[in-house]
């Protein structure tokens, strides 16, 4: 990765409705010299190419086209959001098998292109696709990054905010571990307008166990209602390319690589809080969790350990 960015050039691998609608907010929060669009449906990034365009008279001035994934050589960043999308009832893990080979077509071409700068996976089952991502790449893992669980962490504000009639932004709170049915929040650390979660009066272990339920049903909801979920991962992607490109520090819950923290022993990607800037990941923290919380945390790791063993990147 360039310490110092001159011409910021993004490749999207996957031009559905998350890629699409990432490649729209991207345009509008930053300055953009090139936007490569790669789609195995190759009549969607022209088309999405020619619409993006339109809004270059109010955003400024970026050179949007289709492309293949040998327009990685000297991308800044390749944002792979491709892969078969989660059905009604389905888990993200089901997804694994389908979505793998997904993946093995697109990273070593990528690579093969000669591309140096940071990968981004939204792809689900998101934690298992960027572990393999990494390996497939053999990248520095600090140059490979997943989106996790801040999508979740935003929709856990969200439902607390309501809950609690205060500003989304006076909310920290997070959900870790996977980005899947062994996620779990971190309601004993929460803090809401600088005061402990568990301070409020209207919270108790019935009504955080309720919010739980809804931040984890909220998905599956949103697909069962419109098809798929898109807005807010879009707008996760953004705000991690954006601090790439632009070098500017945000920490954020994140699939990031697991040295040991929380006692974890396994070689993966897991959520938790992460630092990234122009180099990609430039810390991942350990944040203080209670005893039960860790045990969930260790628990998520092992599943997610799991599906790893019964991959075959052959």
């Amino acid at each position: 990765m360039k310490g110092l960015i001159m011409s910021r050039k993004v490749l999207l691998v996957g031009d559905g409705a998350v890629g699409s609608t990432f490649a729209n907010d991207l345009l509008q929060h930053v300055d953009l010299d090139e936007l490569v669009i790669c789609d195995v449906a190759k009549d969607r990034p022209v088309g999405d190419s020619m619409d993006l365009e339109d809004i270059t008279p109010f955003v400024g001035e970026t050179n949007i086209h289709p492309g293949e994934y040998s327009d990685a050589k000297d991308a800044d960043i390749v944002v792979i959001t491709a892969g078969v999308p989660r059905k009604p009832g389905e888990t993200r893990l089901d997804l694994v098998n389908k979505n793998v080979n997904i993946l093995k077509s697109i990273v070593k071409p990528v690579v093969d292109s000669g591309f140096k700068g940071v990968f981004v996976v939204s792809a689900n089952p998101v934690d298992i696709l960027t572990t393999l991502t990494q390996k497939l790449s053999g990248f520095p893992k600090n140059r490979v990054i997943g989106t996790g669980t801040s999508l979740d962490s935003a929709r856990l504000r969200v439902e607390l905010a309501k809950k609690l009639n205060v500003p989304v932004d006076k909310v920290n709170s997070m959900v870790l571990g996977e980005h899947g049915d062994t996620s779990f929040e971190n309601f004993d650390e929460s803090l809401v307008n600088d005061k402990p979660l568990r301070d409020y009066s209207e919270i108790n272990d019935e009504v955080l166990s309720e919010i739980e339920a809804d931040v984890r049903k909220k998905g599956g909801k949103i697909i069962s209602n419109k098809g798929a979920t898109f807005y807010g991962v879009a707008m996760m992607l953004t705000q991690i390319v954006k601090a790439v490109l632009t070098n500017q520090a945000i920490c954020m819950p994140l699939s990031a690589p697991i040295n040991g923290e929380y006692g974890i022993k396994h070689d993966l990607y897991l959520g938790t809080p992460t630092v990234i800037n122009g180099e990609g990941i430039s810390a991942v923290i350990e944040t203080k969790l209670s005893e039960e919380e860790t045990k969930k945390m260790l628990n998520s790791a092992d599943k997610m350990q799991e599906v790893l063993d019964g991959v075959n990147l052959d």
